[in-house]
């Protein structure tokens, strides 16, 4: 899946460049109305993501039914089932967005970063911001939105974290080595793992706050006491 329409990121972070989103499909479609009354091959399924990532924005979105999703779509629960074999898959679907959309911007930052102990602080806060601007997939990245979905959504979500915090001991161990560290290894996976929770907690805190405490604020301070 190429875009979702949340996923623009800050526009003056050139790092953040390659999430920018463009036109929703659905709002394309509503505009194109009186030309067809189908939309094309894909753009169903792609509204069908889009508007569960918007509905995980609302308070008290923590289980989307797929009655209620066909509604607000205006379509039958059926129509569904033709783009998507179950509810799982429409959060696979969102699930590989967050992959696809996060990893891509984290490989872009260490080729252009040349520095390793930036790097870690980059990664982390490009993350923060992914979810900052994405509030629906952070209910979805912490888990709120998985708790009555299939367990290997979950796993799925655990298995990005685990790749962060291997992407972050990669920069940390060489800025270790850098510095002149007698064990860069050990220093690397203790910043790793802090910089993972703070990232996590950070994430949580704004979906269960109704999105209101900013994963953001505060970043630079804290960042600089775990990643100096």
């Amino acid at each position: 899946m190429s875009a979702l329409p949340k996923a623009a990121l800050p526009e003056d972070d050139e790092t953040l460049d390659a999430a920018e989103a463009p036109e929703s499909a659905a709002a394309h479609s509503a505009g194109n109305s009186a030309k067809r009354k189908r939309p094309k091959p894909g753009e169903r399924r792609l509204q069908i993501l889009q508007t569960l990532a918007a509905m995980l924005e609302q308070p008290g979105a923590e289980r989307i039914t797929t009655a209620a999703l066909a509604a607000k779509l205006d379509v039958s629960e059926a129509a569904l089932y033709r783009h998507f074999a179950s509810k799982a898959q429409m959060f696979e679907g969102l699930i590989e967005f967050i992959e696809s959309s996060v990893f891509t911007l984290v490989n872009q930052l260490v080729e252009r970063e040349p520095s390793p102990a930036l790097q870690a602080r980059k990664i982390s806060t490009v993350i923060l911001q992914f979810g900052e601007k994405n509030p629906g997939m952070t209910r979805v990245m912490v888990g709120d939105a998985l708790v009555f979905e299939h367990e290997r959504l979950n796993a799925r979500m655990n298995q990005f974290f685990e790749r962060v915090e291997s992407q972050l001991r990669v920069s940390l161990r060489a800025a270790a080595e850098a510095a002149g560290s007698a064990t860069p290894t050990v220093d690397a996976q203790a910043i790793a793992s802090a910089l993972t929770s703070l990232i996590v907690g950070r994430l949580q805190r704004y979906a269960r706050s109704g999105f209101k405490r900013m994963p953001t604020e505060h970043l630079e301070p804290a960042l600089a006491r775990l990643a100096p």
